[in-house]
């Protein structure tokens, strides 16, 4: 694996809720993060078929943009009763018809509405799972990719108004409250040599840091 030196990365994503939870967990390790929304620099087009190669596509344009390592997170919600859906297209759920931007209680009602479709009432029928892939990338194209997951039930209405997406509707595994009503501490519930989080991303960073930052 190669160091990252100097201690700075460019965060691929335009996501202000993202860079909040990246710094969040960078912190303990002393680096400097900027994003490439806070440069201006353009989202390139998103047209892979996995959270593998879109992570990719934004981490190299990232890095070939501003010559420094780029960490990007794709990430996604993944419905088993609607096989896998809205999976890469998460955020897509999100677009309002008239391309102003996204709005995730929308995207939540399409979920919901999807699942009352198939009949999925019981909580027995409503599992799924966020995903996060992060991707860091050299800007000579090299990469590493990190996974992680969070299994969990889909709950309706919404519950919490904390955390962003889709968090107010999804229920962790072994919790009686949604990642939209814990902290961030809460919800990352990770820290070097702390086990591997609750959160997605959390779990997809804490091998990135036992890889990359130990």
């Amino acid at each position: 694996m190669r160091k990252i030196e100097p201690k700075k990365l460019v965060l691929a994503s335009h996501n202000a809720g993202k860079l909040v939870e990246i710094r969040q967990l960078m912190e303990p390790y002393g680096f400097e993060i900027t994003s490439v929304g806070e440069l201006g620099l353009p989202e390139p087009v998103e047209d892979g078929t996995s959270f593998e190669e879109n992570a990719y596509t934004k981490a190299v344009a990232a890095a070939e943009a501003t010559g420094m390592v780029a960490l990007s997170d794709d990430s996604g919600l993944c419905v088993d009763a609607l096989d896998g859906d809205p999976g890469i297209y998460t955020a897509d759920w999100a677009e309002k018809e008239d391309g102003s931007g996204r709005d995730f209680d929308l995207a939540m009602q399409k979920v919901e509405d999807a699942l009352h479709a198939k009949g999925a009432e019981k909580a027995a029928a409503r599992s799924g799972y966020f995903c996060a892939v992060l991707c860091l990338c050299w800007p000579d194209g090299h990469a590493e990719y990190f996974r992680g997951e969070a299994h969990g039930t889909l709950v309706w209405p919404p519950r919490g108004e904390l955390g962003f997406g889709y968090d107010p509707v999804f229920q962790p595994m072994g919790h009686d409250r949604t990642f939209g009503q814990m902290s961030s501490q809460e919800k990352h519930s990770w820290a070097p040599g702390q086990g591997d989080g609750l959160s997605h991303r959390a779990r997809a960073f804490a091998k990135f840091a036992e890889a990359c930052l130990g």
